[in-house]
């Protein structure tokens, strides 16, 4: 006896199949809202639930434990330097006191101090930034 062939039909698919399964339970009020965009977009809900969960996911998702790590690590860089920049201008005002005070170190210390705040605005926009993300 010969093998059955098939006869007709769609192809089988050698690449892209979809194998993996995630079960997922919603509210009655989350439910209603998937109903709402399945009926508003024309989409099934498997089609609307994997494209918002994949689509920019590496953008929306942030690891909290890592971020929080290096926000602190931030946080303690910063401290050292405004610490440096303290202990600084207090030498500084000694040497002026003492009419030892050189006008070029000054102003190096002046465009010093405007980079520092402008670096620390930076990263007050982008944390803002990542707060707004965060809460998406």
């Amino acid at each position: 006896m010969t093998a059955k062939r098939r006869s007709g039909g769609r192809p089988r698919l050698t690449e892209g199949k979809r194998t993996k399964k995630i079960d997922v339970r919603f509210t009655e009020d989350e439910f209603k809202i998937i109903l709402e965009l399945e009926a508003n977009l024309g989409m099934n809900r498997t089609d609307l639930i994997r494209l918002r969960i994949l689509s920019d996911a590496q953008n929306i998702v942030i690891n909290a434990r890592e971020l929080i790590g290096l926000v602190d690590s931030i946080g303690t860089e910063m401290a050292h330097c405004a610490n440096n920049i303290n202990q600084l201008a207090k030498h500084a005002n000694i040497l002026k006191k003492m009419g030892k005070t050189d006008p070029a170190v000054t102003e190096r210390f002046s465009s010093l101090l405007t980079a520092y705040l402008q670096c620390q605005q930076s990263l007050e926009i982008a944390f803002r930034q990542i707060i707004r993300l965060a809460g998406r």
